[in-house]
């Protein structure tokens, strides 16, 4: 089936079949997952200490030392764990039994995120909404799935897109909302460091490219 155009120059429609039109890959190496991540620890934490050598630090210091070690855990079992597609969250869904028609949402989701032009933080908010086609989802599992997303290099367009194209397959229906608002540090730390500013970004698809269904559901996240 043909895409269609959006009708709102911030809503992204989904009907394709090939979702990756709305929702790109993070660009990863047909290789990236061979390696264990126990080799990509000690390869990193090797690759790190020699950044921190040229930099000129000391690294005999107690408290340098294990820097190397911690930074190589951190980047492949926490920050960076959500490139694996073995830590995608387990999803279950359940038979809409309340027959409950009208959009839930839940907002202020909390997004920690990493800019992959800089390897530093994004911090920030997600909202989400979404109307049953027969199938609801538990509540903490549209917690898992952007914090799944967010747990990889970057940008914030691709995210909100990751984030709302694997709702709409979860939910089994194409009526999903999701709002992105988040701080910069690439933004606010360096270069113009501007601490006052935010960025936005949305996904519409389904009943929510209808006006009144939309602010409906902007209203209720502010």
């Amino acid at each position: 089936m043909a895409s269609k155009k959006p009708s709102h120059p911030h809503v992204q429609s989904f009907e394709d079949d090939d979702h990756s039109i709305w929702a790109p890959n993070t660009p990863l190496r047909p290789d990236a997952f061979e390696m264990d991540d126990e080799t990509k620890i000690q390869l990193i934490q090797k690759n790190f200490r020699e950044i921190m050598a040229i930099l000129g630090l000391d690294l005999n210091d107690d408290s340098l030392k294990d820097t190397p070690k911690r930074v190589a855990k951190m980047y492949v079992q926490e920050i960076f764990s959500g490139l694996n597609p073995a830590n995608k969250p387990s999803i279950s869904l359940f038979d809409n039994q309340y027959k409950y028609e009208g959009m839930l949402v839940e907002k202020n989701i909390r997004v920690q995120s990493n800019c992959e032009h800089h390897f530093v933080p994004i911090l920030g908010k997600a909202h989400i909404g979404y109307i049953s086609t027969g199938k609801v989802i538990g509540l903490s599992k549209l917690n898992r799935i952007v914090d799944y997303y967010s747990r990889r290099p970057q940008v914030q367009e691709r995210l909100t897109n990751q984030i709302a194209a694997e709702l709409r397959d979860v939910l089994q229906s194409p009526h999903v909302a999701v709002v992105l608002e988040a701080e910069h540090l690439c933004v606010t730390t360096r270069g113009i460091r501007d601490t006052g500013s935010s960025t936005l970004t949305s996904v519409f698809s389904g009943h929510f490219e209808n006006e009144v269904t939309r602010k409906e559901f902007l209203t209720l996240i502010k």
